[in-house]
């Protein structure tokens, strides 16, 4: 049973009764992350997420650790560009003392200016470790030159430079501005009691502190095709080919999901036979769609020796335009749906999963599909909708490329030329 209900402080709460299970995944979701930043605060929403792990007002980090440690718990986050998720799972039996040490970790953070110290060094290494790797940075510096001018466009991790300059009054001013209950939803899914769940949270989650109302960061996104490469001393090649993508809400998330599928998005896709299989040009390849709250990057990501480059690109240009001349049969359609519904609905048989994708969903559509829902706007794609869309997504005046690694002996706006 699924439901979206509302605290009496506007928290909403999306639940999944699952009685057939002995867990319970539940998680905080704000909506929240790097593109509500400015330049100078960039990357302080992912510092705050590893600073609510290092110690409370009750609890030392080595106790919230052994806390969970002692129910057989897993404890977690992540952050993104749109949002960051605080998350745990536990046996049904565990939940109130998981939901304890979570909401104690999210409202009551100590920020001690040692642990800050300290995590300010464990975060540089981590933009260190990632600018050393030319996939990420491939990824990365696409989206930094597409959204150029937009906060979407800035790295999760921050910089150097705003990461040093962080303190715990800066944490604890951006948290009682931008963590708030208009954008705060508390996902569960598992075996519990619905009533008894519910006055849980509603004793626990509403303690936000006094704030002005929640305004979102405005950040108009603005899509610029361009080129960027990033020479590294590496034997191989990073590129990425990017166009303008779908948003997470629009009508042709499945129709993208399909088209996806079928061009690049696995071992039997025309991308990865025809490079890979049939002339070896690459090591990996595979195309993918990024969506977010107004606007998507449909990316085509490659790697591959620096010698293979150019014929790697041609064909790649080769095979969008293969696309719409040996165009996808009514067969290969229902087969591309049958991979989406296995996708899907096997990725939803655990707790865990079940609670990302509600949470995900209510946060940002403020709705809930249910497995059969789902299935239905599967069965709807048409080979019409896919082509429309195909022919929206690559518009041979919107491409964009990222190269990073290997780039001796190459010119990049030669090779950009054979897109």
């Amino acid at each position: 049973m699924f439901e979206i209900a509302t605290l009496t402080n506007g928290v909403r709460i999306a639940l999944e009764t699952i009685p057939f299970v002995r867990s319970v995944s539940f998680g905080i979701w704000v909506q929240n992350g790097s593109r509500h930043e400015t330049a100078e605060n960039n990357g302080i929403s992912h510092f705050i997420e590893h600073m609510l792990f290092k110690g409370t007002e009750r609890r030392t980090a080595k106790q919230i650790a052994d806390e969970m440690d002692a129910i057989g718990g897993q404890l977690n986050a992540y952050t993104t560009k749109e949002h960051t998720c605080y998350h745990a799972r536990v046996l049904d039996t565990h939940l109130e003392k998981a939901v304890d040490v979570l909401a104690d970790m999210f409202f009551h953070s100590a920020f001690a200016p040692a642990e800050i110290e300290r995590e300010r060094n464990v975060i540089l290494e981590e933009i260190a470790m990632y600018e050393d790797t030319p996939e990420d940075l491939a990824h990365d510096n696409l989206q930094y030159t597409v959204w150029s001018g937009s906060a979407l466009g800035r790295p999760v991790l921050g910089t150097e430079n705003s990461i040093s300059a962080f303190t715990q009054d800066t944490f604890r001013d951006y948290m009682k501005h931008n963590y708030r209950p208009e954008n705060t939803v508390i996902a569960i899914a598992g075996n519990f009691d619905r009533d008894k769940v519910m006055a849980l949270f509603e004793a626990t989650f509403t303690a936000f502190p006094e704030a002005p109302a929640y305004a979102a960061h405005a950040c108009p996104i603005v899509y610029r095709p361009g080129t960027v490469a990033v020479p590294k001393d590496v034997e191989q090649l990073h590129m990425c080919i990017g166009f303008p993508g779908i948003s997470i809400g629009s009508d042709d998330v499945y129709v993208m999901a399909a088209l996806n599928t079928y061009f690049g998005g696995g071992m039997s896709s025309r991308l990865f036979q025809t490079l890979r299989e049939e002339n070896g040009l690459v090591y990996s390849i595979y195309s993918y769609n990024e969506s977010y709250s107004e606007a998507g990057l449909f990316n085509i990501y490659a790697a591959l020796n620096p010698s293979q480059a150019k014929a790697a690109m041609a064909l790649i240009r080769k095979e969008i335009a293969r696309l719409f001349t040996d165009k996808m049969t009514e067969a290969e359609l229902e087969k591309t749906k049958e991979q989406l519904k296995s996708s899907y609905l096997l990725s939803l048989e655990s707790s865990s999963s079940r609670m990302s994708s509600i949470g995900r969903s209510t946060l940002f559509l403020n709705r809930i599909l249910s497995p059969d829902d789902l299935v239905r706007r599967i069965d709807d794609i048409n080979l019409d909708r896919v082509y429309e869309l195909a022919g929206r997504i690559f518009d041979p005046a919107q491409i964009s490329l990222s190269v990073a690694g290997g780039l001796k002996n190459i010119d990049v706006k030669e090779l950009a030329v054979h897109v």
